[in-house]
């Protein structure tokens, strides 16, 4: 049902932000930095990249797959629900390994300018927030339409943030599904 998404496999950079303390947590919330996608999703992402490189971009994965314990970790850090699924609610695409968190890449592998950072719990953060600069709208507009062609549907308040459509119909899954889990250990 998951498949572990690489560098090499897929043409990807992972960067995955839970892995670090570079999150909102201020802390590593997984203990190792693996990525993975239900296989619907794998697919998507495949197509995305072929979308992608011959406009001489790449994708940047910050998250995928996220352990039903990882999510409780990020909504105690930030209980809002525009930025953060309440794990009590139904809506959990990434805890179905239906949704993925990334950004686009240059060939010297900068970053575009999305006009603020990933998990940037900010209204400049929606899709359409006229107040990021022109050309953060177009690198926005940029990884939107890669993204729709491919077959991702998007959430409008995060413009990092692809899914499946309909990704309820997946299970959610918690860290034992994956040996080893993602989650660190106590």
């Amino acid at each position: 049902m998951l498949v572990e998404i690489t560098e090499a496999g897929h043409g990807v950079v992972l960067a995955l932000a839970y892995a670090t303390a570079d999150n909102i947590t201020g802390r590593p919330i997984y203990g190792r930095a693996g990525c993975y996608l239900h296989t619907e999703a794998e697919a998507k992402l495949r197509r995305a990249v072929a979308l992608a490189a011959p406009l001489g971009y790449r994708l940047k994965i910050l998250d995928a797959f996220r352990p039903l314990e990882a999510q409780w970790a990020l909504w105690h850090a930030l209980p809002d629900p525009d930025f953060v699924s309440d794990p009590r609610s139904g809506a959990r695409p990434h805890c179905r390994g239906a949704a993925i968190d990334l950004t686009l890449i240059d060939g010297s592998g900068a970053e575009l300018d999305m006009g603020t950072g990933f998990d940037a719990a900010t209204p400049l953060s929606w899709h359409g927030s006229l107040g990021v600069s022109v050309e953060a709208q177009r690198n926005r507009h940029l990884l939107l339409g890669i993204m729709s062609a491919a077959g991702w549907d998007f959430y409008e308040k995060e413009w990092w943030h692809y899914q499946l459509f309909q990704p309820r119909r997946l299970p959610i899954l918690s860290d034992s599904v994956l040996r080893p889990g993602l989650m660190k250990q106590p």
